[in-house]
C-alpha cells in the first residue's frame, strides 16, 4: 500500500526550520493538530459503516481509524501548518497499522503539511540508527524509492548523544530537509517526579536536557536562513516561568508544544514559549480538535455534521495561538 503514492508532494527547501516558519508565515499558523485515533470515539457514520463497525476485527476496526484520520487531515489541512501522528495508535493493529501509518504519513503530504512522527524513540548504537532510517531516513529500497517518511520525528534524549545524533543525522543528511524534536519538559502529570529533579548546581533535569538540545542545534549544518536549528524540543507547561526559561535557554529551537484542550491548558499558557516576533514555537491540539463533535459548543451549532464540528474547533483553536503569537 505504500510504495508509490507520492503525486502532488512539492519539492521542499532543505532546512526543516525553514520550511516550518515558511509554512507558518503562509497561514499565519503555528499550529499542529495531533490525530491520535481511538476507535470508541470515531463517528458513528463512520464506525457504524456495514464494513467498518466490527472493533473486535482487526482490518474493521483499522480501516474505520484511517478514514476517520483520512478525513481530519483534509479538514484541517488548510488552516494548520503540521500534524503529528502518533505511532502508538497503529501500532496496536500490528503489521497493517505501521502500514496505514506511513499512507497517512504520504496522504498529509499530498495536502502539504509537515507531519511530525510522534515515535518518541529512545536507543544507543545501532538500535537508534535503524529507529532513524526507519522514521526519518529516505526509503533505501529500489521498490519503496517513493515512500514518505514524516519531516520530523520525537525522541527520548535521555541516552545522551549516543542515542540522539543517529536521528539528527538522518534529519541533516535527507533530501527533503527534516528535524527531530527532543523531549525535554512534557505536559503529563508525573513529568515533574523526574524533569524537575533539582540538581547539584541548582538547575533542574529539564533545564540540563535543555542545555544538551541547545548544543546540538548549534551542530554543523542545521541551522536555516531565520537562525532556527532543524533540532528542536518538545516543552509544555503550566508554569509562565518555567516557560520562559526554557524559551531563553533553547534559542535555536523550534519548540513543540502540546498540551492545550483536552490536557486542560490554554492558548495563554504558550504564550512565554514565543519570542517577542511570534516565532519559535508550535502548538499542539489534539483531542479537543478532533473529537470536537463530542463538544455540546460545536454539537449545538452543526449537530450530527461532525467534519463541521472539527473544522470549527480547529479554527478556533487557530484563531487564539494566532493572537497569543501576535500573528492575527
Amino acid at each position: 500500500m505504500v510504495g508509490n503514492v507520492t503525486k502532488g508532494i512539492t519539492p521542499v527547501q532543505k532546512n526543516f526550520a525553514d520550511r516550518v516558519l515558511q509554512d507558518i508565515a503562509q497561514k499565519k499558523s503555528p499550529t499542529v493538530i495531533a490525530i491520535d485515533p481511538v476507535y470508541a470515539r470515531l463517528p458513528a457514520e463512520i464506525s457504524e459503516h456495514r464494513d467498518l463497525n466490527d472493533e473486535a476485527d482487526v482490518e474493521a476496526a483499522l480501516d474505520a481509524s484511517l478514514e476517520f484520520c483520512r478525513r481530519v487531515i483534509r479538514i484541517v489541512a488548510p488552516h494548520v501548518c503540521a500534524i503529528k501522528l502518533n505511532s502508538a495508535f497503529f501500532e496496536r493493529y500490528y503489521n497493517e497499522g505501521i502500514e496505514g501509518y506511513f499512507e497517512l504519513v504520504q496522504e498529509a503530504a499530498e495536502h502539504g503539511l509537515i507531519v511530525i512522527g510522534d515515535i518518541k524513540r529512545g536507543d544507543i548504537g545501532h538500535s537508534s540508527e535503524m529507529y532513524a532510517r526507519a522514521h526519518l531516513g529516505d526509503s533505501e529500497f529500489t521498490n519503496l524509492d517513493d515512500l514518505v517518511t514524516p519531516d520530523a520525528v520525537t525522541v527520548s534524549g535521555y541516552f545522551g548523544t549516543d542515542g540522539v545524533k543517529p536521528f539528527i543525522d538522518a534529519a541533516r543528511d535527507s533530501e527533503r530537509g527534516k528535524g527531530v524534536f527532543v523531549l525535554v519538559r512534557t505536559s503529563n502529570e508525573s513529568a515533574g517526579t523526574i524533569q524537575d529533579v533539582p540538581l547539584a548546581d541548582g538547575r533542574k533535569f529539564h533545564e540540563l536536557m535543555a542545555a544538551q538540545v541547545d548544543e546540538w542545534a548549534a551542530e554543523s549544518g542545521l541551522t536555516g536562513a531565520r537562525g532556527y536549528s532543524s533540532v528542536g524540543a518538545v516543552v509544555s507547561t503550566r508554569d509562565q516561568a518555567v516557560a520562559s526559561r526554557l524559551r531563553s535557554l533553547m534559542p535555536q529551537s523550534l519548540l513543540l508544544a502540546p498540551g492545550y484542550g483536552a490536557q486542560g491548558m490554554t492558548a495563554a499558557d504558550f504564550a512565554p514559549l514565543f519570542k517577542s516576533d511570534g516565532s519559535g514555537a508550535l502548538v499542539v491540539a489534539g483531542r479537543s480538535v478532533i473529537y470536537a463533535y463530542e463538544d455540546p459548543r460545536y454539537i449545538e451549532r452543526f449537530t450530527s455534521e461532525w467534519d463541521k464540528c472539527i473544522e470549527q474547533a480547529c479554527k478556533d483553536f487557530v484563531n487564539e495561538i494566532r493572537q497569543i503569537a501576535r500573528l492575527s
